[in-house]
């Protein structure tokens, strides 16, 4: 069995690589027992298991990371290891991909998975009509075809090198063909939990599936309770008080009460999530370069990582790539805090005092509003008026981010630079959340992501990133780590993902009671 990095990936191509299944050897302390309880932030009332929907932490965690698998997997060392796939190989210009996939695996309703369920799980993200986040990706695959019940070959419309990576996204979920519209209803998967109990929004019980393919590697909590605490300090109450066993999204002002609670531990790594506040570009006022550079000199980026993460982060550069990925461009020059520079933008687009409304809520991420508020006091002395408008939290993801021409959002970033960019840049992508478009970003995302040189790789990052810099439509003014709780009950494998919040979002899977 051979793990491989996406580093290693790149540096050697793709060209007759086989890369198989595999994972991380476990402490010895590793058991089985008990109920995990989780209160977790991200849920919504019109919460499904339709994973074309997930877009916050609560149902991630439910589905990607326990009651549904993927292909591949990003294990919690950054290493892309199989899941539903057992290996995969290409061809030398990385545009075809051979899966072989695990065999004896069987759907939570006793149907045995194979390549049908691989064809009809991925052709529901390009259907008529479908607004799924990776469709950009399924979009790329020109063809899928069935070799036999356990082998699939994908022909995508150009080489990428990424691919296998981008089979690890969490909304493409295994589904049982013939049965989707089913198992979105009941929540039926292969993953290690199966659904007991599931009211959108407020509580989902798990129990675990026994004879699982992931024996003896991971899920070893019999039963699972995910409660949903959206209210930051209920949250922390709620662990502090040990109604729960675990918590996401740290309340930085309630830091110092858990820390000094002998029952808590808190844990935090540094990732690729970044704060954002993009606009829709189409609109007026922000279809105005000269406007979005001004908002981007507007915004006291050093003030928001110290007042609004309390230092749990670093200053951001208005693109998504993130010090967590390969090919990171540090060095270009930053966009700071100028309200002069932001103030001769105006002038020179011929909207001195601007007024314009951002909407923000909790949902978007915590202290979303105080960070609008301060964006809005830094501003002023551009004479940029900025009404902050404080929206729900419930319903905030599908009534106004999309939706208002300006708010408050977030990005968990991924492992790859071309499946942040797919997912959130490319031109038609359902999650590219400004609408912007740029010619040239175009060009490179598509020759980026066939290029298996390493370093002409690089370059061509190098200029995307520069791009959504100095003209993209986000203002991306920090990254933020992910803060998150446990009870001292709890234990794992001494390493920790970043890839998403709570251990890559396979919490459930990778943790246990010491």
């Amino acid at each position: 069995m051979v793990q491989i990095s996406r580093r290693s990936l790149l540096k050697t191509g793709a060209a007759a690589s086989v890369l198989a299944a595999t994972g991380l050897p476990l402490r010895a302390e590793a058991k089985r027992g008990g109920t995990l309880r989780l209160g977790l932030a991200g849920a919504n009332t019109s919460d499904t298991w339709d994973g074309r929907t997930h877009s916050d932490t609560y149902m991630i965690m439910c589905a990607y990371g326990a009651v549904f698998d993927c292909m591949t997997e990003v294990s919690a060392s950054g290493e892309l290891i199989g899941e539903l796939a057992e290996s995969w190989e290409a061809s030398a210009d990385a545009k075809t991909w051979t899966f072989k996939l695990r065999q004896g695996v069987t759907f939570h309703n006793g149907k045995a998975f194979g390549a049908d369920d691989v064809i009809e799980s991925l052709n529901m993200h390009t259907a008529e009509g479908s607004k799924s986040a990776a469709k950009p990706i399924v979009s790329a695959i020109s063809e899928i075809k069935k070799v036999s019940d356990h082998e699939v070959v994908f022909t995508l419309e150009s080489g990428n090198a990424d691919f296998p990576f981008l089979l690890a996204d969490y909304h493409l979920l295994m589904y049982p063909a013939g049965q989707i519209d089913e198992a979105i209803a009941k929540g039926i998967g292969t993953g290690m939990y199966k659904v007991e109990a599931f009211d959108p929004g407020v509580r989902t019980l798990l129990s675990r599936v026994d004879s699982h393919y992931k024996d003896g590697k991971a899920g070893w909590f019999d039963q699972i309770e995910v409660i949903a605490i959206n209210d930051a300090s209920a949250r922390m109450n709620a662990l502090m008080t040990g109604q729960v066993d675990a918590v996401n999204r740290v309340d930085y002002k309630t830091e110092a009460l858990l820390k000094a609670n002998p029952n808590v531990n808190i844990f935090e790594v540094t990732g690729n999530r970044h704060f954002t506040f993009p606009m829709l570009t189409a609109l007026d006022p922000f279809s105005n370069l000269k406007v979005r550079q001004a908002l981007k000199h507007a915004i006291n980026r050093d003030e928001m990582v110290q007042k609004i993460l309390l230092g749990h982060g670093s200053v951001a550069n208005d693109h998504p790539i993130g010090p967590a990925n390969q090919y990171y461009a540090a060095d270009l020059p930053q966009n700071s805090y100028d309200p002069d520079k932001a103030k001769a933008l105006l002038k020179e687009a011929g909207l001195e005092g601007l007024s314009v409304d951002l909407s923000a809520s909790s949902a978007a991420f915590a202290g979303a509003v105080d960070a609008a508020q301060l964006y809005q006091a830094s501003a002023k002395a551009a004479g940029v008026n900025i009404n902050v408008v404080q929206e729900p939290a419930d319903g905030y993801w599908s009534n106004v981010w999309l939706k208002k021409p300006w708010c408050a959002s977030y990005w968990s970033g991924r492992a790859t630079e071309d499946w942040m960019f797919s997912s959130a840049y490319a031109s038609g992508a359902p999650w590219n959340d400004t609408g912007w478009e740029n010619a040239r970003f175009q060009e490179l995302l598509l020759s980026a992501r066939a290029e298996l040189d390493s370093s002409k790789r690089r370059d061509m990052y190098t200029e995307m990133q520069m791009l959504c810099s100095t003209n993209g439509g986000s203002v991306i003014p920090m990254y933020a780590n992910y803060v998150d709780a446990h009870s001292t009950k709890l234990a794992n494998s001494g390493t920790i993902g970043n890839s998403f919040q709570m251990d890559g979002s396979r919490f459930i899977e990778r943790w246990w009671f010491a």
